[in-house]
């Protein structure tokens, strides 16, 4: 192992359930297709019986790690333990869509971070059911797409953000505060590429007028949740949390204003995460690995 390892690297992300010879399985993989481990993160279960593994790599000769030959590789050792994996290189900026509707803390946040080098996105496209933040995708020079959505022309809506998905090869959707619920099979098709970020420490608080509810039962913390899209309305799992000490002073308003600020963290923390593959999910649970 080296971290000082030249040339271009990748990273082999993956779950399964666990057993004796995983890791001596995959590293053995990878010395013999002629790389050197740069980092090296698993984690053991013990309460679910599932191993995760993040493992980054270099070749040794500096040359591009061949992702389709080590995928080669990979497979047969997958099926052998049961493994759900990907492979990736770790230059790779995943083209994006942000989808928004009329607050614009997140949708600033995200574009601002990835302007200065924070964040590794290739962001095509700002998507949103209002006109109102057009300007401020102009400002960083991203298009912006205007999909309105009414209870009639919702399946038309959704069939045009997927085209647009389609099109444009899109690996990730985020839904900063996005105020539609997507359907079944818009979930479905974006399984494990949809990151949302959510008003609450979840599952608090659903609903209407998160803040003034949290108001009224005089809460102690506020947070933020991020979480990939699944057809269970806020129950995918969960990714990132920020949590805020609040207390009886504050009204609903600067509870909001609070709440603001730990959405753009929880959020920017998620899609950072899930772009540099450091999240890996089994089932309804993820590991983040540092």
């Amino acid at each position: 192992m080296t971290a000082s390892a030249p040339g271009p690297r990748a990273v082999l992300l993956l779950s399964c359930p666990d057993a004796p010879g995983i890791v001596h399985a995959v590293t053995g993989l990878l010395a013999g297709q002629g790389c050197t481990i740069v980092q090296s993160h698993q984690f053991g279960s013990a309460t679910t019986g599932t191993f995760y593994l993040r493992i980054e790599f270099a070749r040794t000769d500096g040359a591009r790690p061949d992702l389709d030959r080590l995928g080669a590789g990979v497979a047969p050792i997958a099926a052998r333990f049961g493994m759900t994996w990907s492979l990736a290189d770790t230059g790779h900026r995943p083209r994006t869509v942000i989808m928004v509707s009329r607050f614009a803390h997140c949708l600033n946040d995200l574009l601002f971070r990835n302007s200065i080098g924070e964040l590794a996105l290739d962001v095509v496209a700002v998507v949103s059911n209002h006109p109102d933040l057009g300007r401020l995708a102009d400002g960083y020079g991203v298009p912006f797409r205007h999909i309105p959505v009414t209870r009639e022309t919702k399946p038309a809506a959704e069939a045009e953000l997927l085209d647009l998905v389609r099109a444009e090869g899109v690996e990730l959707v985020v839904l900063a505060r996005y105020m539609q619920i997507l359907s079944d099979d818009a979930c479905a098709a974006l399984q494990g590429r949809a990151i949302n970020i959510h008003h609450s420490m979840l599952p608090s608080f659903k609903g209407a007028r998160p803040y003034h509810q949290a108001h009224e039962r005089g809460v102690k913390f506020i947070g933020a949740t991020a979480h990939y899209v699944t057809a269970d309305l806020d129950e995918g799992p969960i990714i990132e949390q920020e949590l805020l000490r609040v207390d009886h002073s504050l009204s609903p308003e600067q509870l909001a204003a609070r709440g603001r600020e730990a959405e753009r963290l929880a959020l920017a923390r998620a899609v950072r995460w899930h772009s540099e593959h450091r999240v890996a999910v089994s089932g309804n649970r993820t590991v983040v690995f540092p």
